[in-house]
């Protein structure tokens, strides 16, 4: 029998999440030989329509959104060379607030037990060594990642299989750099609120530093096919080479682990290769 791959599994709340976050790791594991598994919990019907038609206004056709955000999904996989695309499709709950966060089918209304079952099927499936979701706060408070994060977890305790999970996140040190670039190309950026909800963590607490700039144009590649969601335009306003040096190092906690790697880490697999 064939020895089993190392597979990092990315469980995602909406197609173009997996690009922000974990596109460089994604684009660095497949081409190191580790498996890939991208999992999408939501259909992305509460994204913006053709030409930016917002959820609600005249013109906005959800279904057709769906088709849309699909392909570009399938496409953005292609930049990264993901292996395994499984979705679950649920409907995109929208922020939190939105009337569509209680709409029956809502992944926000889905029981956390439900969804964690077909993400538990999908664990067994693959044997995933790594897996990657969001933090409590789904990372900014959007319902859809708020329940991934329920939804991973609880999968998680029910199968015992991974050797390490960890939550995405970035450090605070980047928030203050990304506002001073983004002042200097006359982007517009609204700098976090000092009496808001915190994002990120101090640089300190973050357990694991990866570099993926030599997959940034991969990255960059991908988050490209998800133009039509207008919060990406700022992203694709810097050009490559700045979003290669604003956004070449992913980083996260690790808060499951039975290697006993030491940390910080480089390396997501640090104790398993």
């Amino acid at each position: 029998m064939a020895e089993r791959p190392l597979t990092l599994m990315a469980v995602h709340a909406h197609p173009d999440d997996e690009a922000t976050s974990t596109g460089g790791v994604l684009a660095r594991y497949a081409a190191e030989g580790v498996r890939t598994v991208l999992v999408t919990c939501t259909d992305g019907r509460c994204g913006d329509g053709p030409g930016g038609v917002k959820p609600g206004d005249p013109g906005h056709d959800p279904a057709a959104v769906v088709a849309m955000r699909q392909a570009e999904l399938a496409a953005s996989c292609a930049e990264l060379r993901v292996s395994h695309l499984e979705t679950l499709g649920y409907a995109d709950s929208g922020m939190m607030g939105w009337s569509t966060n209680d709409l029956p089918g809502s992944f926000w209304t889905t029981p956390v037990a439900d969804a964690a079952a077909r993400l538990a099927e999908l664990i067994r499936r693959y044997q995933p060594d790594v897996i990657v979701t969001y933090d409590e706060n789904g990372f900014y408070g959007h319902p859809d990642h708020i329940q991934a994060h329920r939804i991973t977890m609880e999968a998680v305790r029910q199968t015992d299989v991974p050797a390490k999970v960890y939550w995405t996140t970035v450090p605070r040190s980047a928030f203050a750099e990304f506002g001073r670039v983004m002042k200097e190309l006359g982007i517009e950026w609204a700098e976090p609120e000092a009496d808001g909800p915190q994002l990120g963590l101090p640089d300190e607490d973050i357990t694991t530093w990866v570099d993926t700039r030599g997959y940034g144009a991969q990255k960059f590649a991908a988050l490209a096919t998800h133009a039509s969601q207008t919060e990406n335009i700022f992203f694709l306003q810097l050009g490559q080479e700045r979003f290669v040096e604003l956004m070449g190092v992913e980083t996260f906690l690790r808060v499951g682990d039975r290697t006993g790697a030491p940390t910080p880490e480089d390396d997501l697999f640090a104790g398993l290769r």
